[in-house]
């Protein structure tokens, strides 16, 4: 066990991420398993490894470190991709393989490599220039599609290489996703192979209409600052369309998808058939398109219309071997997996992400009554049966094909996660063997203390020290708030620092309240046009609770902390219910929504151009003349995500009313804090601010 700080082993181990397998793919005859995975918690670059499921040893296949390429030399696209995926790892991050998953190409300081996964036989660099990004085999293995230089190139494995689409013009880009694409839609990829490997569907993005934002690094001023096209709420977004390209003559074919789908969500290209799901710019509409990828000629197969929005789910839509549609949809309250735009699965299950899609579906599920766990599930769709292959109190995760599940779990109890092989849906062919996890193992268990809360149950978890007393003590409350994401999960890692908060004296408190997930459709729609004051209303009813659940809790001294959605959250407890909240700190907040991106704002605040009413009344800035609490301002300001603009447009309102607050803006840093000496010293510094306003 390692002696030092909590704070300086979370920084180091990337949040207890490092050393853990990841990016898992089986072979289809279920005989390999490959994934990445570091040398221990605390070493950043990935190897790629190869298992033996029948004779349970690993192989390591590719070395960065005996592969003499620099993985620090990364291409402005690689960068964008490790931001938008917050990935904070090295060495190699992402890698790609044939049908059969016995070839493997990645990149690494830029060269383009391939290898085998059956032999022994070393890692090979293509001799191609340069600069490559997102490499992918096609289904044979003869062959690697990549991105250059906003270009879509094809080489043999011999590097002979040759161009399939470019573009003169500087705005437009072949095969890589547009910038919502991969931020906010979960699609980081831009082109798709046929299944015989002689086609490619690639996406031509043309950014020209959208508008130019600068990022400068203020302690570097001699360095020139960066354009980055970012389309606001009620802004242009980019141009996008599919193409299909022959790869032995190049010639293009134009994908006919109407100019009134504003969004290219997803793109599937199987034996059963070509899918594309696009979606309108208010997001109340998608649509399934088959595509005739002989003509490029379009059907619409499938719709689902909400009077809110339609949410996309992960691993949707696809076709099963006989070209049946797989998607999901609410409906009776609940998010449903459909089946040709038949539920299969009940409204008492909330269903979250979809693994793997065959004569066998697996996927992610909670209870609708249980955000709190994960499972997985599997449906026969021969013999029309649900199962479920993984359950309990706990988080688990499922990488899968027809022959056999590879399940990620976590709990309250796991110091680390664990990775098992599972072999049958129903445990009976099923042996102990796992994945060896690296990860550092965290140095302590929470006390977490999970709760329900008024009438609509909010969902809490609260912790208090490890080492208990009696004296009353401050409360911290811990939430990040918003959509897509958990933080009241059955999962230690979840708790990591809201349990190190506690064991400096305090109550920390975790809420799920409207809009996060899990808890089917009104919840989550229970924010449309107003990420304010439903969002806000349910921390401040939980804190007004909080004495009959914790009797230490003093809650005469409450702070609250976030980053990101939490961040605004956090700011607006402070500005908009200071009887409540004594003291705050914001971390990267999104201080005017109309700062933020198209599709996430428009999603539940509707386009401002036709009602600007939802932006006015979640607007921090409009709220500055209310501050009266103290309030630390956290910002990196190479953010390109949430841009620093919003903390200092934020800090100059506050500072034109008369009100006091600090901001600490953190040069060279993004959305993500990976820097090890950043991380530590900004907790540390949160502790700090806490402990004076809420301590002493």
């Amino acid at each position: 066990m390692t002696s030092e700080s909590f704070p300086r082993l979370l920084a180091r181990t990337q949040r207890f991420t490092l050393g853990e397998p990841r990016n898992l793919l089986i072979s289809p005859d279920g005989s390999r398993i490959v994934f990445a995975r570091s040398a221990s918690g605390t070493d950043r670059a990935n190897a790629l490894w190869v298992l033996d499921v029948s004779a349970g040893s690993e192989l390591c296949v590719a070395d960065p470190a005996t592969l003499l390429a620099d993985d620090t030399l990364l291409t402005t696209q690689e960068r964008q991709r490790r931001e938008r995926a917050r990935e904070g790892a090295g060495g190699i991050t992402t890698y790609a393989c044939d049908a059969n998953v016995s070839t493997a190409t990645f990149v690494l300081g830029g060269v383009l490599f391939v290898c085998s996964l059956i032999d022994k036989t070393p890692p090979q660099a293509i001799n191609v220039a340069p600069g490559i990004f997102d490499p992918r085999l096609d289904p044979t293995g003869t062959r690697i599609a990549y991105v250059r230089d906003g270009d879509l190139y094809v080489c043999t494995l011999d590097g002979e290489e040759t161009i399939l689409c470019s573009d003169p013009d500087e705005t437009v880009t072949w095969g890589s996703p547009e910038f919502v694409a991969a931020e906010e839609m979960g699609r980081h990829r831009g082109y798709w192979w046929s299944p015989t490997g002689t086609h490619i569907i690639v996406e031509r993005v043309d950014v020209g209409n959208v508008n130019t934002w600068y990022i400068a690094d203020p302690a570097s001023p001699s360095l020139p600052a960066v354009a980055h096209r970012y389309p606001a709420a009620g802004t242009t977004n980019a141009t996008t369309s599919l193409h299909i390209v022959d790869i032995n003559t190049t010639t293009l074919t134009p994908i006919d998808i109407a100019d009134a789908w504003e969004y290219i969500t997803a793109v599937q290209w199987s034996k059963a058939g070509c899918i594309v799901q696009v979606q309108s710019r208010d997001q109340r509409t998608i649509a399934i398109l088959d595509i005739d990828t002989s003509s490029g000629a379009c059907v619409q197969r499938y719709t689902d219309t909400d009077q809110c929005w339609v949410e996309l789910v992960s691993g949707t839509p696809a076709l099963t071997p006989n070209n049946q549609l797989v998607t999901c949809a609410d409906r009776d309250g609940a998010r449903r997996l459909l089946l040709d735009n038949v539920a299969i699965t009940p409204p008492e299950m909330q269903v979250r992400s979809v693994s793997h899609v065959g004569q066998r579906i697996v996927f992610h599920a909670n209870p609708i009554d249980t955000p709190s766990v994960l499972h997985i599930w599997s449906y026969d769709t021969q013999a029309s049966s649900l199962g479920c292959i993984h359950d309990g109190n706990l988080v688990s995760s499922a990488v899968s094909n027809e022959n056999l599940t590879v399940a990620r779990t976590n709990s309250v109890t796991h110091t680390r996660a664990s990775f098992h092989i599972l072999l049958s849906d129903d445990g009976s062919d099923n042996d102990v063997r796992e994945i060896a996890n690296y990860a550092e193992p965290l140095p302590f268990l929470s006390t977490t203390q999970f709760h329900r809360v008024g009438d609509r149950a909010i969902p809490i978890a609260v912790l208090t020290p490890r080492n208990p007393g009696t004296s009353r003590l401050p409360v911290l409350f811990d939430p990040y708030g918003g959509p897509h994401a958990q933080r009241v999960v059955a999962s230690a890692h979840s708790f990591a620092t809201s349990q190190w908060f506690a064991d400096q004296g305090f109550v920390v408190v975790v809420v799920d309240g409207a809009g996060t997930p899990g808890r089917g459709t009104d919840w989550e729609r229970s924010i449309h046009h107003d990420l304010a004051d439903p969002v806000l209303t349910d921390q401040v009813e939980v804190a007004l609770a909080l004495g009959d659940i914790e009797p230490r809790a003093d809650l005469s001294r409450v702070g609250i902390r976030g980053w990101s959605f939490g961040g605004y959250l956090a700011a607006l407890g402070v500005l908009r219910r200071p009887d409540i909240f004594h003291c705050a700190i914001a971390g990267a907040p999104v201080t005017d929504w109309m700062l933020y991106d198209t599709h996430y704002t428009e999603r539940y605040l509707g386009h401002p151009q036709i009602d600007s009413h939802p932006y006015d009344t979640t607007s921090l800035i409009n709220d500055a003349n209310k501050l009266s609490r103290p309030l630390l301002l956290i910002h990196g300001l190479s953010d390109d995500n949430v841009v620093a603009a919003h903390t200092l447009q934020l800090s100059s309102a506050l500072l034109a009313a008369g009100k006091s607050h600090e901001v600490l803006p953190l040069s060279g840093v993004t959305h993500m804090t990976p820097q090890e000496i950043v991380a530590e010293n900004l907790l540390l510094h949160q502790l700090s601010f806490l402990q004076e306003h809420l301590c002493s």
